[in-house]
């Protein structure tokens, strides 16, 4: 016969056997749609089938020969290997791509892996390159920036098995928020002395964890390998609160929580407390009953449990009170002796601890104190005041120091909601200080102890910088970890966010001819200043459309002065570590690592196309040919289809003319070498003179205007495209690496 103890034992084996079957039974498919493809489980959002799916983006086709699904994106497909509603991640086989001894391209092999709408994990993919004298980059859709790694070894003996630490096998991350990613691959020195054990170069993305190098990957890796790649998915690309204000298109059903996406890629849903299931079926996520789940259940007396919708209560026996819950507030006994005494024992403790945490704040004040007191010094903070002393003797205007308490109220902390904008220097905060000033305070990201004097020196030359179109430095605060620049704030945003319409504004173009002219007017007047008129010549080496800001009159302001560089008066160039942005960046630069006035010339020429023709620097949605702006807008001109790839809402009658002037001036100024391009000061009287022109258009010289205009018109002596240049620009990514 059973005692009464088995019994209860076996009662609760039942109960959570039958919690179990439960949570099973929990649907996450459309009634009536396939809930498994092969041996993959398709929840909704996903679905096989028409209306099994939210939308196309969540589609799945499954091969029913072979029980394989398949993900659609962006018009392909991918092999899918498993989906995960809970942290919303894809499993998917992608490609990789190789370079052979025996491959007759001299250029690098490249590949583009498009994913979207999804996003390629940054913290759960590597990218890894196999080969033992090889080289290769990735770049991001999201971030123009690329990185890379390089793997060389002359022996296969000294290849170590499962390491990729840059012998026969090397790794690199990618950066946050894309959607889409390029890589290429190639030799370093043609495979000389490995051809033999190492004959290919392979580059792809993997999934951290799933890829082990072997040396006999060397010669065993073959094309058309593929590697699981971990993908982000998120609903529709909107936010929480934007998606709830319609309610026949929000996600989220019963008993869940949204939340927000990084980098604008949606909201995913969860089951709220107390609830499970899927929370993107139109029934919603249903009630949890604790009491038959012995790690939930934490009631001192498991059967005095009683399930609520969502959530549970437990009761004490009669004669105590209490929530009845272990690690809560338990059962006590009303009566119970040496209450007194243990309510003494506890204010004793609580004086204690008051005491002991008065003590911590004390010295922990004084550690802060004294850590402000060493950054101070370690970022030049006593040089600073010496230069700032002798500058306030002179008739400029001295930079002020701001205290880190300053800058944390004007920011509210650094709150996320006064985030102007993010970039690879840094991240800049919109504050106000106690006079009610609104300034634009930069935080940079990282510090370099070895050049305290040049960053003192720079933060004070350009705080005596007074051009009207260059954001003014007002001062900076030296008591933190890494130096924080307060700067003038600019009310309308970017050039960029205005002629792409990142606002989204789908009417016509915001900006007309005539100010598009002044503005870029005004940019070239501001660089003329910096390489010409300033004190110590400046390279500002970062020149992009998002790097101008634009005040509430449309005019130009040159900023984040980051990765500019003081030129001594006595050099022309300096040799630098390759900076900028992919798009915008020089490629005599690029190659020679050389650093002149001209790289901004360049830069500033592929601003001017943006304005001619409202596209994007870089786009890997593109068709290949113009993928590239700079070498697309040449061709266009050398083709005579320049007004094919003008924006059509610039031209009319009156402006035509004064388009194609600027067409040629931007040509010049993006001439792969330096030599041929213009000076910055030529470049920004000739726009001035045109915009003189737009006002006082009797004032043109017809014959200087005809000699111009006719470099647009076909031409049998020219080639299309000198070779040098499409060479250099189709091979940027891959020149980065290699540094030849």
């Amino acid at each position: 016969m059973k005692t009464r103890g088995q019994v209860f034992a076996l009662l609760v084996l039942i109960s959570v056997l039958l919690y179990a079957a439960q949570a099973e039974a929990q649907a996450q498919t459309k009634l009536g749609c396939p809930d498994r493809c092969g041996d993959v489980s398709i929840p909704y959002p996903f679905g096989v089938g028409e209306g099994c799916y939210l939308d196309k983006s969540f589609q799945i086709t499954c091969n029913s020969s072979s029980s394989q699904p398949f993900l659609h994106h962006n018009g392909s497909i991918s092999a899918l290997l498993s989906i995960s509603t809970g942290n919303g991640e894809l499993s998917v086989l992608s490609s990789m791509v190789s370079d052979c001894y025996d491959d007759p391209s001299p250029m690098p092999d490249l590949i583009t892996l498009n994913f979207s709408p999804f996003t390629i994990s940054s913290t759960r993919n590597k990218m890894v390159a196999v080969g033992c004298d090889t080289i290769a980059v990735v770049g991001g859709s999201l971030d123009s920036n690329i990185t890379g790694c390089l793997s060389q070894c002359s022996d296969i003996r000294n290849v170590t098995n499962s390491s990729c630490i840059g012998q026969g096998c090397c790794e690199t991350t990618i950066n946050t928020g894309n959607t889409a990613i390029a890589i290429a691959t190639s030799s370093y020195q043609n495979y000389t002395n490995v051809s033999t054990f190492s004959p290919c170069s392979y580059a792809f993305m993997v999934e951290e964890g799933k890829y082990s190098f072997s040396s006999t990957d060397l010669l065993n890796l073959k094309k058309g390998k593929q590697f699981p790649v971990i993908l982000e998915w998120g609903i529709g690309n909107t936010t929480c609160e934007e998606g709830r204000r319609n309610k026949e298109l929000y996600a989220c059903k019963h008993n869940s929580e949204c939340y927000d996406l990084d980098y604008d890629f949606g909201y995913r849903c969860n089951c709220s407390v107390g609830y499970q299931g899927n929370p993107y079926l139109p029934d919603g996520c249903k009630n949890i009953n604790e009491c038959l789940d012995p790690h939930l259940n934490q009631c001192l007396e498991k059967k005095s449990c009683k399930d609520t919708i969502g959530n549970y209560t437990c009761s004490c026996p009669e004669g105590n009170q209490g929530d009845g819950k272990i690690g809560g507030q338990g059962c006590s006994n009303n009566q119970q002796p040496g209450k007194q005494i243990i309510l003494g024992v506890s204010i004793g403790i609580l004086i204690l601890l008051l005491a002991v945490s008065w003590l911590y704040f004390v010295l922990r004040k004084r550690r802060l104190i004294k850590l402000k007191e060493k950054y101070f010094q370690e970022n030049g903070g006593y040089l600073f005041m010496q230069k700032n002393s002798e500058q306030g003797q002179s008739s400029t205007k001295a930079a002020k120091i701001y205290t880190e308490n300053d800058l944390k109220k004007a920011t509210d902390n650094y709150h996320e909601s006064l985030i102007l904008g993010k970039g690879g220097q840094g991240t800049v905060y919109k504050g106000t200080l106690p006079d009610n000033q609104i300034v634009a305070v930069k935080k940079s990201k990282i510090g370099d102890d070895t050049q305290v004097e040049g960053f003192i020196n720079e933060v004070m030359i350009l705080s005596q910088i007074n051009h009207r179109n260059i954001v003014k430095l007002l001062g900076c605060c030296l008591e933190t970890r890494v130096p924080l620049l307060v700067y003038e704030f600019v009310t309308n945003g970017t050039l960029f966010d205005h002629i792409h319409n990142t606002n989204g504004t789908n009417g016509r173009i915001l900006i007309p001819w005539e100010t598009r002219l002044r503005i870029a007017t005004e940019v070239a007047e501001a660089l003329s200043y910096m390489h010409s008129a300033a004190s110590t010549p400046i390279i500002h080496r970062d020149v992009k459309s998002a790097n101008i800001l634009l005040d509430k009159n449309y005019t130009a302001k040159v900023s984040d002065f980051g990765a500019s560089k003081l030129i001594p008066l006595d050099k022309y160039e300096l040799t630098t570590l390759v900076q900028g942005t992919l798009g915008y960046l020089d490629p005599e630069y690029l190659h020679s690592s050389q650093l002149t006035e001209k790289s901004d010339v360049y830069s500033f020429g592929v601003v001017l196309i943006e304005l001619l023709t409202r596209k994007r620097p870089i786009s890997f949605t593109r068709i290949e040919e113009e993928r590239n702006l700079a070498m697309h807008f040449i061709t266009s001109i050398q083709e005579n289809r320049l007004l094919q790839v003008v924006d059509y809402l610039l031209l009319d009658e009156k402006n035509i003319n004064d388009v194609k002037r600027v067409a040629m001036l931007a040509k010049r100024c993006v001439s792969v070498k330096g030599d041929e391009r213009p000076k910055m000061k030529d470049v920004a009287i000739e726009l001035r003179g045109l915009c003189s022109t737009e006002n006082h258009p009797w004032e043109k010289n017809d014959l200087l205007y005809e000699q111009e205009t006719q470099e647009l018109l076909p031409n049998s002596s020219k080639s299309a495209v000198d070779s040098t240049s499409d060479s250099m620009v189709k091979s940027v990514i891959f020149e980065i690496g290699s540094g030849r």
